[in-house]
């Protein structure tokens, strides 16, 4: 099963009402669309809009596309800005504050997958309470639920000389590092290295003539196109994705991407549940391959006792 919506379909709405203000999310993925295990959302909080303290019995993460929205998050308010993303771990209280000037947009990932009633799983504790911002910094260590992409951080030539000591990022290691294969770049965001433990939220990168054959999972997965266009095969069906475009594989679905064009093409995309240590990818050629294998040696077999 898979599930795709245009960016011209998709429109925000106001959102938990009575208990925000400004406040607009258009639902990309629940279980409307077919899904099991996440909800994926696209938010709007206008200026000086807010939603108040609340917290949830599902983890969220977010990822920032535009505006510097404040999160209030276990007593600290953090100004965010575009590439900025992070978790918000279960049971935490937290609320949102919209920019000072214009309107931000995120997107949120839900895992499990948020009730059909909200006051099942998300609980209002009233309007934050006054705080004082303090900036971002990703270096303290006591931002265990945030991280920043900047566009350098997918690019692989940009990665090749060693950061100086008091470079503003995270220390380099094997959990920050950027996957490079097949003519595609992925950059983890969210997973346990944030505290996540039912997601995980990266962004991808193909250049021109970037291929992932056919294979599946045996999890749920979601792509926000961020910027190209990028040929999508599932269940058989070839789409053209585009800009804004948002796609959906569910379990077991059978799925390629094929960057055809003269540019690259990214994307955010979410796993639920997360990859597994082993097994996790099943492509089709592997067992193309071994089928056709065992055909021979069948063959082989009844030539030699004919």
């Amino acid at each position: 099963m898979h599930y795709l919506r245009r960016a011209q379909h998709i429109r925000p709405q106001p959102a938990y009402p009575g208990h925000s203000k400004a406040f607009r999310r258009s639902s990309l993925i629940d279980a409307s669309t077919g899904s099991v295990h996440m909800g994926v959302g696209l938010c709007e909080l206008g200026s000086r809009g807010r939603i108040d303290t609340h917290l949830h019995s599902f983890e969220e993460s977010f990822y920032v596309l535009e505006g510097e929205p404040v999160l209030i998050l276990d007593g600290r308010a953090c100004p965010l800005s575009p590439g900025a993303c992070g978790l918000i771990p279960v049971g935490v209280e937290h609320a949102w504050q919209g920019p000072a000037r214009g309107s931000a947009k995120w997107i949120d990932m839900m895992a499990p997958q948020p009730r059909a009633k909200l006051d099942e799983d998300t609980f209002f504790l009233g309007p934050a309470a006054r705080y004082t911002t303090q900036p971002l910094d990703i270096r303290d260590p006591r931002s265990r639920h945030f991280f920043r992409m900047d566009n350098d951080d997918i690019v692989v030539d940009k990665l090749k000389l060693g950061s100086r000591a008091d470079a503003p990022k995270v220390s380099a290691s094997m959990n920050t590092a950027l996957l490079a294969y097949s003519g595609i770049a992925l950059k983890m965001l969210v997973d346990q290295r944030l505290d996540a433990q039912l997601h995980a939220m990266f962004m991808v990168e193909y250049q021109p003539g970037g291929v992932a054959h056919p294979h599946d999972h045996p999890m749920e997965e979601s792509y926000l196109i961020m910027d190209g266009e990028v040929d999508a095969v599932a269940d058989g069906k070839r789409y053209s994705l585009r800009k804004g475009d948002v796609f959906w594989t569910g379990v077991g679905s059978v799925h390629a991407f094929y960057n055809t064009s003269k540019g690259t093409v990214r994307w955010l995309e979410t796993q639920s549940p997360p990859l597994p240590a082993r097994h996790g990818y099943r492509f089709n050629r592997d067992w193309d391959y071994l089928r056709e294998k065992l055909a021979a040696t069948r063959k082989a077999g009844r030539a030699k006792r004919a």
